[in-house]
């Protein structure tokens, strides 16, 4: 598991560090904060120098009528504290058994040059000089560094993308519903592991009337379906919001085994009255799959149930709040916590 946290000159952060990371790390903090940056950050440091991590919505919010390879400038800027390119990010982690994994992106900047006419019709776009582009250089532990590179010319976007494995793999669980398809391939893969019951379980917290769930194609396409006691399987998406929040949730786990999971609004579409039993099921999951949590909320209602539902020694809460023009994070024991609350602690 990650053990700490480093991020320098990324979007709010000028030097932040987080310490006391532990199996289930909560975030909160008002907006605009840095709860999701620190999310990003997380994400960025996983891809071990992919480049391609510049265009992924996860990691540049890129907006979704902006095709990446006309993608300005401005939104890779935007990365950078302050938008200030000239300075690096760095975003680094230690890890329990990977030792420093360490990643840093630097800005080229546009290079100003002209030429002749007859050039530009000789030669072919490919050739003209790049234009903006990122380096990405990704070091862990011992080895060599690993650089990656993504730049726009004349002809389009173009990556240079290292063959590397990424050594810590991550799963980003969007704040919406989804698609449909990859969590039943999902459980599928599950339950050759016979561990199908899991994500029975977790469900149950908040559709006790569940018998069973199952995976198959009967719609034309593959589909979680469950067993309420009706007399057809009724599709999971038609059980609510929630019912889905919680397949995709358990499911994410499951695929990043050793791996860590990274939530946006964890508590959208729950209800309060089951959350204490979701945090259960997360904490379960995360322990059978050796998988670490990454969640940031806005509820106030989900910090107490994680409080009330987890072991004191199996997370941590990570309040982010402005400071001097950037953010800062402070990170709380279960004890620390409680005192914390007593005296006022915000989570909005």
């Amino acid at each position: 598991m990650l053990e700490s946290l480093d991020i320098q000159n990324f979007r709010a952060f000028g030097k932040l560090r987080i310490e006391r990371l532990n199996r289930v790390n909560i975030l909160i903090g008002r907006n605009n904060s840095g709860k999701t940056s620190a999310l990003e950050a997380l994400f960025l440091l996983s891809s071990a120098g992919n480049p391609e991590m510049a265009i992924n919505p996860h990691a540049i919010r890129i907006p979704e009528n902006i095709n990446p390879s006309n993608l300005p400038e401005t939104f890779w800027k935007a990365m950078f504290n302050g938008f200030d390119a000239s300075k690096e990010i760095k975003i680094s982690g230690s890890h329990t058994q990977l030792k420093r994994q360490t990643l840093k992106i630097n800005f080229d900047q546009k290079n100003e040059f002209s030429l002749p006419a007859e050039y530009r019709l000789r030669h072919a776009q490919q050739e003209l000089p790049d234009s903006t582009g990122l380096t990405f250089s990704f070091r862990g532990g011992n080895q060599s560094p690993v650089l990656g590179r993504i730049h726009l010319n004349a002809n389009g976007i173009h990556v240079d993308k290292p063959a590397f494995s990424p050594p810590i793999k991550a799963v980003i669980l969007p704040s919406g519903i989804g698609n449909f398809q990859s969590p039943a391939n999902q459980l599928a893969r599950l339950r050759t592991q016979k561990k199908g019951d899991l994500i029975t379980k977790a469900l149950q917290s908040v559709e006790p009337r569940l018998k069973s769930i199952e995976d198959n194609s009967a719609a034309g396409t593959p589909l979680i379906w469950g067993d309420i006691g009706l007399e057809e399987l009724v599709p999971l998406q038609v059980m609510g919001e929630g019912m889905t929040r919680i397949a995709h949730l358990i499911l994410a786990i499951a695929t990043a085994s050793n791996g860590i999971v990274l939530v946006d609004e964890i508590e959208n579409g729950l209800h309060h009255s089951v959350l204490e039993k979701v945090w259960r099921s997360v904490l379960g999951a995360a322990e059978e799959f050796n998988a670490q949590i990454f969640a940031s909320t806005h509820s106030f209602e989900c910090l107490e149930a994680a409080h009330n539902a987890l072991e004191t020694d199996s997370f941590r809460v990570h309040r982010f709040e402005s400071a001097d023009g950037g953010a800062r994070a402070v990170s709380y024991k279960p004890s620390e916590f409680e005192a914390a609350v007593s005296f006022g602690l915000e989570v909005r």
